[in-house]
């Protein structure tokens, strides 16, 4: 019995031991004040011939409370900034001093820390001008010092373990570009990389880690982080956006602060506590303190900041306000702050483009901070929930298209109009081409601004193309809003939608624009209300298109007198229209979707008529998510006969 729990005992001393990550998400006050009374660490001064720069070169080694030759000991190799030296961190930072007060409380691992010169040139002050060529290069040539003279040396002369699991490189600013760029290029030198506020030396993404796959094997943690108010918070959070499309586990830590010590110190505090233990990183998301800023903010807004697990944070200065709430399809109460600040933190939200509204004292009205976009018949906001994996609307390093408004009288509205041009990155390049064309139409409530703001049609375009999944084409985003109201659900706006098209927009699209004028090199697309006006005139068309999309969108099962005219005229037409339509595109938002049940009634009715389509659904409702993935998906499939 005594031998059975002292068995217990030591599974649960190893079970609590297993994961012996921080469990506060920042530094306590006093974290980097020296306390008394507790065992101290040392820290030495040392000189190491490097054959890299040619010349003997300093760093300073902190060795852990209760250090001994005769034990063996993990390295972390800590960075300095682009105005420091080896002496930077140990003025400004104490690491010295918060590890001792770390080790006091048992928070941390016995490790060796090195502070190097990262700046790997013989005259390696940080002296007259510090942005020199040749002294920002020698950041970069520090990567060969360190691996091929500083590590060796440091190994031959102290107690260190040295299979990548024992080693760690961070830094600040310069540093954490450094520790990056020379960590991830060395996978199988270093398991711990951590960069904290990197600087602009960082490695845009593929660059820095071409294998995401080696990555996810061989890194025990990547840790990322930053102040809200640092200015190279956008470097920080581009590194995240890589990592995250690519599935690769890392810390995002952003915080309250700017770009100096206050920062870096407490980075060290969080960093230090997860190295050379066993941890999960399935907890990785819920270390932050703050979330990142939506893409959809206006220029330096620090609200809505969405967080790890796609939760959002609202904050509104509202004084004066009695009550305040914001709407995301689900309505949300915020709690007044003494200062007069109104804070909510959301459930997860929904990946992609959300609209959301404010509520004070019942007036809905858009939020400041965030910009605006028309839709749902008015001017609201819109915030931008980051999708996992990699996003195929992405703004990537490859040529771009050109979205270009233009204006246009038309004769069947006797009025001027405008639309919106999507070109592909030959159009111009190629002058003699005549290119397809892509008749694109938005949802109701919403105008021909929706594709190109809400739906990243361009950038959907401009991957597509580049990846040589879908040809090079025109996108035409017309205002299908031809009637009184929100929508045009009625014979007569379906007619006037019609007329507009047939009549006004492709003849000068085709007079302005180098277009083919074939049936077979056009094609008709449009969600909800416009995935209607697509199955209006597309299919009574069917000689001028090759191809129809009608996303979120089917005739209402309950409005006969709409519906059936249309079904007659396809029971009536069935073999031309399967003749001319090579491709009738039918998507939805599955179950959720407002538009599911009207869809299902109609594909039957489609199947009983002999009428050809192809059909996909993607989770997400009647949401704009959905509407992005059919155009890609649906693109992809355009003009290939």
């Amino acid at each position: 019995m005594k031998q059975l729990v002292c068995l217990f005992l030591v599974f649960s001393m190893f079970s609590i031991s297993l994961f012996a990550q921080p469990s506060e998400m920042q530094a306590p006050e006093g974290f980097d004040v020296q306390r008394e009374g507790i065992a101290h660490g040392n820290v030495e001064m040392i000189i190491y011939k490097s054959k890299t720069v040619g010349a003997d070169r300093k760093a300073r080694v902190y060795t852990p409370p209760g250090f001994s030759k005769r034990k063996k000991y993990p390295v972390l190799y800590l960075l300095h900034g682009i105005g420091g030296d080896e002496n930077e961190w140990y003025n400004q930072g104490n690491p010295q001093v918060i590890l001792d007060n770390l080790y006091a409380q048992n928070k941390l691992e016995p490790m060796i820390v090195v502070l190097p010169n990262g700046r790997a040139m013989k005259d390696d002050r940080a002296v007259g001008n510090i942005m020199e060529a040749e002294k920002v290069n020698a950041f970069s040539v520090f990567e060969k010092d360190l691996l091929n003279d500083l590590i060796p040396h440091i190994e031959k002369t102290y107690p260190v373990l040295s299979k990548s699991e024992y080693r760690a490189i961070a830094g600040l600013s310069m540093g954490g570009g450094q520790s990056l760029n020379f960590g991830l290029a060395n996978l199988d030198k270093f398991a711990w990389v951590g960069g904290f506020s990197s600087a602009p030396n960082t490695k845009r993404g593929k660059e820095l880690l071409a294998n995401p796959e080696e990555a996810k094997k061989k890194l025990k943690l990547l840790w990322i982080s930053c102040g809200d108010n640092d200015g190279l918070l956008n470097v920080s959070k581009s590194t995240h956006e890589y990592l995250e499309n690519h599935k690769v586990p890392h810390i995002y830590y952003v915080e309250p602060g700017n770009h100096d010590f206050k920062v870096w110190k407490n980075d060290l505090y969080m960093f230090s506590q997860f190295l050379f233990k066993p941890i999960d990183s399935t907890t990785f998301p819920k270390y932050t303190v703050l979330g990142t800023p939506a893409s959809t903010n206006i220029r330096s807004a620090k609200y809505p900041q969405v967080l790890p697990d796609r939760r959002v944070i609202f904050k509104v200065k509202a004084p004066e306000a009695q009550k305040i709430q914001i709407d995301l399809g689900k309505k949300y109460d915020l709690i007044k702050g003494t200062d007069g600040v109104w804070t909510v933190t959301t459930e997860p939200i929904n990946e992609g483009f959300n609209y959301y509204s404010l509520i004070i004292d019942g007036v809905v009205v858009a939020d400041p901070s965030s910009e605006t976009f028309y839709g749902m018949g008015r001017m609201a906001s819109g915030i931008e929930i980051p999708i996992a994996g990699e996003p195929f609307y992405n703004e990537r390093d490859v040529p771009q298209g050109e979205v270009r408004m233009k204006r246009y009288y038309s004769d069947v509205t006797k009025s001027w109009r405008k639309l919106y041009v999507y070109t592909p990155p030959s159009y111009d390049l190629e002058a003699s081409s005549k290119f397809p064309v892509l008749y694109l139409l938005h949802g109701g409530g919403e105008d021909e601004r929706g594709w190109s703001a809400q739906g990243k049609a361009d950038l959907i375009l401009n991957n597509l193309i580049a990846d040589k999944k879908a040809k090079p084409m025109v996108v035409v985003m017309l205002d299908g809003n031809l009637s009184t109201g929100i929508a045009g659900f009625t014979d007569r706006s379906l007619a006037m939608f019609e007329n507009e098209l047939i009549k006004a927009v492709i003849p000068f699209v085709e007079k302005t624009y180098r277009v083919s004028d074939k049936a077979t090199d056009r094609a008709l697309a449009g969600l909800s209300m416009g995935g209607m006006q697509t199955l209006h005139a597309g299919i009574k068309h069917s000689n001028l298109f090759s191809g129809l999309g009608v996303f979120s969108s089917g005739w209402w099962s309950n409005r006969p007198e709409l519906s059936k005219p249309h079904y007659d005229f396809i029971q009536e037409n069935v073999a031309t229209i399967n003749k001319n339509v090579k491709n009738l595109w039918i998507s939805m938002g599955a179950k959720e979707d407002i538009a599911y049940e009207n869809c299902k009634i109609m594909l039957k009715k489609f199947d009983d008529m002999g009428l050809k389509y192809t059909y996909q659904e993607y989770p997400g409702g009647h949401t704009w998510p959905v509407w992005r993935r059919s155009l890609h998906q649906f693109a992809q499939t355009l003009f290939k006969q």
